[in-house]
């Protein structure tokens, strides 16, 4: 069974930056298993925050950058906000109309 892998936890101190990756069990992340991240703050609706590993959706600033490093996909947030203290999902795209969440990574700014 393939496993999309996320940090549980990460913390980032306010206007400092933070790299989230997003990492398969067995075998690399490439642009081609388009790579997603969506923001899930507590009480509100999910946010996508980037699809097709870079590119941001209308709306979303430009200090979230979306790459693939190494073997994994990254989300790269900068200036970190309060407000950007969440749960961050990526999802993966293994073929044949099946997409692959993480178990996400709870960001805390302090």
């Amino acid at each position: 069974e393939t496993v999309v892998t996320q940090e549980p936890s990460l913390s980032v101190s306010p206007g400092g930056t933070v790299t989230l990756t997003c990492g398969l069990s067995s075998g690399s992340v490439s642009t081609s298993n388009y790579p997603s991240w969506y923001q899930q703050t507590p009480g509100q609706a999910p946010r996508t925050l980037m699809y097709n590993t870079n590119t941001r959706p209308s709306g979303v600033p430009d200090r979230f950058s979306g790459s693939i490093l190494g073997n994994k996909a990254a989300l790269t947030i900068t200036g970190a906000q309060a407000d950007d203290e969440s749960d961050y999902y990526c999802a993966l795209y293994m073929g044949s109309g099946i997409s692959i969440f993480g178990a996400g990574t709870r960001l805390t700014v302090l």
